[in-house]
C-alpha cells in the first residue's frame, strides 16, 4: 500500500525528503507545499545586499521542480491539525500517513519595538533588496547591524555582513568617513568554533568593526538610536536588522510547539506524535538554524520512511553534522565544520579563508540546484 507523505515546506528540508523519497524506488504517494512559487538559498540574500546578484536570478522556480512520485502544491497552510494528520490549505486539505513540517521560521519585527519604523532587516529578499538601495546613498556615519534575539538562522551571516560592508565602502572610498558596529547577542560571532570566533574578531580589528558581544537590543529609537538592555544608546544612520525569529503562527496554532519551536527527538525529529515529524528552522533540535543542517536532518527522516517500506535499514540517529561557509570578505571564504550531537561536546574546525572555498561554496549551490531543479 501507498504511504502518504505530506511535506509543509520547500526549503532545503522539504526538498531534499521529496529526493530522497522519489528517488528510493518506494512505494510513496508526496505532497510537497509551499507558499512561494521559488525557492532562494539563504546566503543570496547577501549577494542581493551588496549588488552581486539580482532577485531573478536568485529565484530557483519550483515550476522546474519535478521528481516522480512528488506532487508540488503552491499553496498557504492555514490549519494543521497533528493528532490526525491533516492539513488544510487555502486550495484545499490533505491526509497524511507521515507529515513533516518544515516551514521554517518566520521574522517576528514586532517583537523589536521600532525595528520596522526606523530599522531594516536583510534576511528576507524584499528586505535586502531595500537595503542594496540604501547602501549606495550611505557615504558617512555610522551603521550598525543588530541581530535582536536568538536563536537565528544562519549564525554567521551577520559577521559576513560587516566585513562585506566594510569592503564595499573601501571600494566606494568612503571607509573612512563610517563607522560599523555589530551587535550581537550571543558571547562570540561563532559559539561553536572559537577558532572562527578568534578569526572573525581579528578581522574585525584589523579593518575597525567594532563587536559588542553579549549585546542584547530592546528596541530601536529615532532620536537614541538602539537601546540596549544594559541601558546603553547606540546612535545609528543606517541598522542592519536580524529580526527575531519564531515558528509560523500556523505552527503555533497547532499545539505542537514550545517557546516558539517544536520540539523533535534529536535522534529521530519525530514530534510528540506518532507520524509527525519536523526538521529545519521550525524546531528545537540542538542544532543551528542553517540548510545545510536541515538537509540532514530530513535525510534522517527520509531514511527511517524507506526503511518503514522494506528499503534498507534505519540510517541510525541524527548527528547533528555540517559544513558552514563563511563570507571573509576579499573574495574569501572559510569554512566551519561543525559537529552538535554525535559527541559528548559540540565541536567546530575552522578551515582558513581561501579562494579555494569560495568556489567550494558555488559548487555547494550549484548541486543543490542540479538535484532539486535539474538546472
Amino acid at each position: 500500500m501507498s504511504t502518504k507523505v505530506v511535506i509543509l515546506g520547500a526549503g532545503f528540508g522539504g526538498l531534499e525528503l521529496s529526493a530522497m523519497l522519489s528517488e528510493s524506488g518506494a512505494d510513496f504517494e508526496v505532497t510537497l507545499i509551499d507558499r512561494n512559487d521559488a525557492f532562494v538559498f539563504g546566503f543570496s540574500k547577501l549577494d542581493l545586499l551588496f549588488g552581486r546578484t539580482t532577485a531573478d536570478t536568485v529565484r530557483h522556480s519550483y515550476a522546474d521542480f519535478s521528481m516522480p512520485g512528488v506532487t508540488f502544491r503552491q499553496e498557504s497552510v492555514t490549519a494543521i491539525d497533528p493528532e490526525n494528520r491533516v492539513v488544510t490549505t487555502s486550495d484545499s486539505s490533505y491526509e497524511a500517513d507521515a507529515l513533516v513540517i518544515a516551514l521554517g521560521a518566520d521574522y517576528d519585527l514586532d517583537a523589536t519595538p521600532g525595528l520596522a519604523e526606523f530599522g531594516n532587516e536583510f534576511y528576507s529578499v524584499p528586505g535586502a533588496e531595500r537595503l542594496s538601495r540604501m547602501i549606495p546613498e550611505f557615504t558617512e556615519g555610522h551603521a550598525v547591524i543588530g541581530i535582536c534575539g536568538a536563536p537565528f538562522k544562519c549564525p554567521p551571516a551577520p559577521s559576513e555582513c560587516s566585513l562585506m560592508l566594510h569592503d564595499n565602502l573601501v571600494e566606494r572610498g568612503v571607509r573612512d568617513g563610517c563607522q560599523i558596529t555589530l551587535i550581537n547577542p550571543l558571547p562570540s560571532p561563532v559559539p561553536p568554533s572559537p577558532e572562527m570566533s578568534a578569526a572573525l574578531c581579528q578581522e574585525f580589528e584589523k579593518r575597525g568593526i567594532e563587536l559588542i558581544s553579549g549585546g542584547r537590543i530592546q528596541a530601536l529609537d529615532g532620536d537614541r538610536g538602539v537601546l540596549l538592555e544594559d541601558g546603553s544608546e547606540i546612535p545609528f544612520d543606517i541598522f542592519f536588522g536580524v529580526p527575531r525569529h519564531r515558528a509560523p503562527d500556523v505552527v503555533i496554532d497547532s499545539g505542537l510547539t514550545e517557546d516558539g519551536f517544536i520540539p523533535v527527538d534529536s535522534h529521530t525529529l519525530e514530534a510528540r506524535l506518532p507520524g509527525v515529524y519536523a526538521v529545519g528552522d521550525v524546531v528545537t533540535a540542538g542544532v543551528p538554524k542553517a540548510g545545510v543542517f536541515s538537509e540532514g536532518a530530513a535525510r534522517i527522516v527520509a531514511g527511517n520512511l524507506i526503511a518503514g517500506q522494506g528499503q534498507g535499514e534505519a540510517p541510525g540517529p541524527y548527528l547533528g553534522r555540517g559544513n558552514c561557509y563563511i563570507e571573509f570578505g576579499e573574495g574569501k571564504v572559510s569554512r566551519v565544520d561543525i559537529d552538535f550531537l554525535s559527541g559528548p561536546q559540540r565541536t567546530g574546525v575552522f578551515n582558513e579563508p581561501s579562494l579555494a572555498l569560495a568556489e567550494e561554496k558555488v559548487e555547494f549551490g550549484r548541486s543543490r540546484q542540479a538535484r532539486w531543479f535539474g538546472t
